[in-house]
Parts: structure tokens; sequence; C-alpha cells
């Protein structure tokens, strides 16, 4: 009976293997992996190589390409697109505006005012990407999970590019974008006593 329900939920939470978030890490169980696994990993902020000088690309290029290799386990690596509201943007530029302190400055603040009305509207939504490399290990071997999480901050530093280790709101992100069309559950995380 417990199957057959497990199969035709409508619900998430009833098939999905997830137990926990804590610490910037997904904890999962489930019939088909061997004990409890933990899903964790690092975000990388974005940056446009292209706007930089040739040389600069290459070192950006070539740095990555070492990351890469040195990884010597399963790794995914997501992009997800998450929207942005630019009405808060565009309240703190109001703000600004009040305050500049000549001119010019306002005339500059009032151009980027004008700009974030394109971007308003059921037209146009506006998204920031975001960049994350996900790896799964044994939940018991804490310790290799944190040597990874730092090789890979040093390694991603050494191609030019921030990162940091994963928080439970950037967890939580993940999994509004790939299971609720990257819109934010207010409500909270539904887990069951399963």
């Amino acid at each position: 009976m417990a199957k057959k329900t497990e199969k035709n939920s409508k619900y998430t939470e009833d098939w999905l293997p997830i137990k926990s978030i804590q610490n910037g890490m997904i904890e999962v169980e489930g019939k088909a992996l061997e004990g409890k696994q933990i899903v964790t990993g690092v975000r990388v902020e974005p940056k446009n190589i292209f706007i930089s000088d040739q040389e600069t690309q290459n070192r950006t290029i070539y740095g990555m390409r070492n990351f890469y290799n040195q990884l010597d386990f399963e790794f995914w690596l997501i992009v997800c697109d998450r929207p942005v509201d630019i009405n808060l943007y565009r309240s703190q530029l109001e703000l600004l505006y009040q305050d500049a302190p000549s001119p010019q400055i306002r005339k500059l603040i009032l151009q980027d005012i004008n700009k974030c009305e394109q971007f308003i509207g059921p037209v146009y939504n506006a998204v920031d990407t975001e960049f994350y490399i996900l790896f799964k290990e044994s939940a018991k071997d804490m310790e290799k999970i944190q040597k990874r999480i730092q090789n890979m901050i040093s390694g991603l530093a050494s191609a030019g590019l921030v990162s940091r280790q994963l928080t439970d709101d950037d967890v939580r992100v993940l999994l509004d974008s790939f299971f609720n069309d990257s819109k934010r559950v207010e409500f909270g995380t539904v887990m069951t006593n399963a």
C-alpha cells in the first residue's frame, strides 16, 4: 500500500529522498542509495571574462581547465536563473537620486531609473544567473566533504573566480529552481517523519 501511495503521490516530499538541509548540505537517504548521502558544493560568483583583455581571458580559461582536471570525483555543474525584483533596485536608485551631491550624478542615476522601467512588466523578466558546482559523498565522511569544498574554493580562486561554500538559502534556491519553476516557497520546507 505504501509503495502505491508513493508512486501516485502528487507531493514531491513523498518520493524525493531529502531528509534535511543543514549547513549548506542536503542529506538524502533512500532505497536506491547506499546509506545516508550528502549533496553539497560551492556557489561560484558570475564573471564576464569577455570584457577583459585577451591575456586575462586565456588565463581564466587555462585556470578553469586546470581546476576541472584536478576534480577526481563526480560533480554537477548547475546553472540556474533566478528572477530578480527590479522594483527593489529602482527604489534604492530613487533614494540615491534624492541624496545625489551634483546634477551630473543625478542625471546618471535618472538614466538608470529610466532603464529599470524597461525591465519592469509582464513582457520582460530580469533574472540573475547563478552557478553551482555540487557533488555527493557519504554522510559518514564529513572530513572528506570539507576538504573537497576547500579544494574547490582554492582551485576556483587560482582561476580568478570567487566562490564560497553553499548556505542553506543557496540549497533552497536550487531546490526551488528545479521543483517550483524558480518561485520561492515562503511557507517553509515540508519534511516527512518517515
